[in-house]
């Protein structure tokens, strides 16, 4: 069984290309709402059921959130992948930080993975607002996957880098 995401009321979130703009328990400055460091996020929630999610090939959509975490879920297996080779915290925290120097695809463009899950922006304010709650729900996904995919020592977790072979949904890692 999919793990969904806990947002299931719609209205009460911005939308952008078909996607809620949900709350972050961020410091990095970006378009997404702020919550309470003791309210779970959609971050949170991505991560805590990755390792559940990515052996579904198929992934029914409950809500409008659950596009999003079907995107992070992509994302830490992407995260991961480039982790792998890496043995020590400094050498992930490298890989993560030019993961994301890269460009963030929105839905229309080149690269994007989910062409038909996310509907195409109506402007291009719409799509500059969505890549930047994209560039920031990656930013934060990274920091906090850092500290789940390395010990406190600095050394690998295997049992989270492990799951950087699994292909999420069939779709393969470039």
């Amino acid at each position: 069984m999919v793990y969904h995401s806990s947002y299931t009321n719609e209205d009460d979130y911005t939308k952008a290309c078909g996607c809620p703009l949900l709350p972050l328990k961020s410091h990095i400055k970006g378009p997404a709402p702020i919550t309470d460091q003791d309210n779970t996020d959609i971050v949170d929630e991505a991560i805590t059921f990755f390792r559940a999610n990515v052996f579904f090939r198929n992934f029914d959509i409950k809500s409008s959130a659950d596009k999003l975490l079907i995107y992070l879920t992509f994302y830490i297996n992407v995260a991961l992948k480039r982790l792998e080779g890496c043995r020590t915290l400094a050498g992930g925290t490298k890989a993560i930080i030019n993961l994301g120097l890269e460009n963030v695809p929105v839905p229309g463009e080149a690269g994007f993975p989910f062409g038909g899950l996310f509907s195409l922006p109506q402007s291009q304010e719409e799509a500059e607002l969505f890549r930047n709650y994209l560039k920031q729900i990656r930013e934060e996904t990274s920091g906090r996957l850092l500290s789940v995919a390395y010990r406190p020592n600095g050394t690998p977790n295997k049992w989270w880098l492990a799951f950087a072979k699994r292909k999420f949904m069939n779709i393969i890692i470039p």
